[in-house]
């Protein structure tokens, strides 16, 4: 997802590394294999990948960006810019916000919690200087700054049985979902029964991930993307920037909407589609036999003929081989049960089961 970092026996030393670069060395010190960041794996993939349906697996989340925003109008400031209401976030929450453009259409799914006085937002490494930028067009006379916070904080994803077992060595435990909790190395994000988001100082990530990795298997990045299209989490990358309004992605149903909390650009769109009850596609989960498809790519079905019927979101190995994906798709479409990937002709989408309700009752 966006551009490469350089394996660490490239790593010129003549140059002082960052932080980032330090970490990418011990990475592949551990076993990494760091070609591209979408390409993280510790070797064996397809094995790594087999350990996250039943073991515990730590995962470098280094397909993600991250952005500090401080600042005594920090809270102001990205309330009237994200989809979800951010005054109400708590100091020991997170979660989940859209960044769209006028016309609705996301431009970025981010997630954010509170560090102290700060607001750290997650986002993809690929858009990341993008919308660093693009949010900072809106600062003006704010009392904000919005900084890169990629080189002083390192991502890790954890999961499986004996995950909540290795995060509680490191302090308290979230006991309830998009809860944080703060330790002496960071923070700890519950994403979901099994699920964690780690959020570390950049020097002290070493030594953490020696201690975790006593109770979890290191594992590659596809393992993670996996675990989140299971999880029915869709995320914005250069490829669907500015394809999907949130509801196309489920975003209400995930948490990262506010249907009250007032004005933000593209607002009276993604009210308007919610209200009137216009949301003509959806997202669904699918297997597809054969390699992972490229996010973007287009969907087709006998009811649309040559014309596109949808678009991946993201798509991963399964384990069970082929692939599991995220795909918005005309909703008679997908009722219909017959959609295909590239062409009329192409591999079929065999549809299962997303872990929320489908057909809540839209708003009054």
């Amino acid at each position: 997802m966006g551009g490469r970092y350089n394996n660490a026996t490239h790593l010129s030393p003549k140059k002082p590394l960052t932080m980032k670069q330090d970490w990418i060395a011990f990475l592949t010190q551990q076993g990494a294999r760091v070609d591209s960041l979408k390409g993280l794996d510790f070797g064996h993939p397809a094995d790594e990948l087999a350990s996250a349906q039943t073991a515990s697996i730590l995962v470098p989340l280094v397909d993600i960006g991250l952005i500090r925003v401080a600042g005594t109008d920090a809270v102001e400031f990205l309330h009237n810019l994200l989809t979800n209401d951010v005054k109400g976030l708590a100091a020991n929450g997170a979660r989940r916000y859209g960044f769209c453009n006028v016309k609705g259409r996301l431009l970025a799914d981010l997630m954010m919690w509170r560090e102290g006085d700060d607001l750290l937002i997650a986002l993809s490494a690929e858009l990341h200087a993008l919308i660093l930028k693009k949010l900072s067009m809106f600062v003006l006379r704010s009392k904000v700054k919005l900084t890169d916070a990629g080189d002083e904080r390192v991502l890790l994803g954890l999961s499986g049985p004996q995950a909540e077992a290795a995060v509680t060595e490191l302090g308290p435990v979230p006991t309830e979902v998009l809860m944080s909790s703060q330790n002496e190395h960071g923070q700890i994000i519950r994403l979901d029964k099994q699920r964690y988001l780690l959020s570390l100082e950049a020097a002290a990530a070493p030594a953490v991930w020696l201690k975790l990795a006593a109770h979890a298997r290191p594992a590659g990045l596809p393992a993670w993307h996996w675990l989140e299209i299971l999880a029915g989490m869709p995320h914005i990358t250069a490829a669907t920037q500015e394809e999907f309004i949130p509801q196309m992605v489920n975003y209400e149903m995930i948490g990262g909407v506010s249907f009250t909390k007032g004005c933000y650009p593209g607002q009276e769109i993604v009210a308007r589609t919610q209200y009137l009850g216009k949301i003509k596609r959806r997202m669904y989960r699918a297997h597809l036999e054969g390699g992972a498809p490229l996010a973007g790519a287009h969907l087709y079905a006998p009811e649309t003929g040559e014309q596109s019927c949808g678009r991946i979101v993201n798509a991963a190995p399964s384990p069970q081989g082929g692939s599991e994906v995220l795909a918005v798709i005309q909703s008679t479409c997908a009722d219909a049960g017959e959609v295909h990937l590239d062409t009329p002709a192409g591999p079929r989408l065999l549809f299962q089961p997303l872990p929320y309700d489908m057909n809540l009752p839209q708003p009054g």
